[in-house]
């Protein structure tokens, strides 16, 4: 992964937290991370976390003009040699699928060429919901990949558990580094 450029995109979830820890297993590879988060993930992971781990500026926001004078989510887009969503949420899921591109993420992915590798992670009745399967099989229809969410307990511990969970950050880790890119 040397030299590989990786956008990682971060959406709001309880386990945004297990992402810092796939960022370094990253940077340890010597691959250049750079971090964009939604406005709800920054409620989760201070940016300033991500930005430590991956010496790189945090992007959360289209309209900030703070970071250069290119335009961020075309360029990160382009630059990309991989784009990595962890936790995707059903709504960021929603919103590729159906071409909805009004934050920092959902416009990088729709400009960009390089692979996606979505992971999804949210509630079992949420990711079991048609809507979302729906989207699901849409997205993978345009080569999008997808890596299965884990079975097991959720952050709402009045629940059994189910299919869900993010996936600890080495199966993450392994996976993209299986990944042909």
């Amino acid at each position: 992964m040397k030299n590989k450029n990786i956008v990682v995109c971060v959406t709001g979830g309880i386990a945004a937290y297990k992402v810092v820890t796939l960022v370094s297993m990253l940077k340890k590879q010597e691959a250049e991370v750079t971090v964009i988060m939604t406005e709800n993930a920054t409620k989760f992971v201070a940016p300033l976390t991500f930005q430590s781990i991956s010496s790189n500026l945090v992007y959360n926001n289209i309209f900030d003009d703070r970071y250069s004078a290119d335009i961020k989510h075309i360029s990160l887009a382009q630059n990309a040699d991989l784009v990595v969503i962890a936790p995707a949420s059903a709504n960021i899921i929603g919103k590729i699928a159906n071409g909805i591109a009004d934050d920092m993420i959902s416009t990088t992915v729709m400009a960009t060429k390089a692979p996606v590798i979505i992971v999804p992670a949210m509630n079992t009745a949420m990711y079991e919901n048609p809507i979302v399967q729906q989207n699901i099989s849409k997205l993978k229809e345009f080569n999008y990949n997808f890596m299965t969410p884990g079975v097991g307990q959720m952050a709402m511990r009045s629940e059994k558990g189910g299919i869900g969970r993010l996936p600890e950050p080495d199966e993450i880790f392994d996976y993209i580094r299986n990944f042909q890119f």
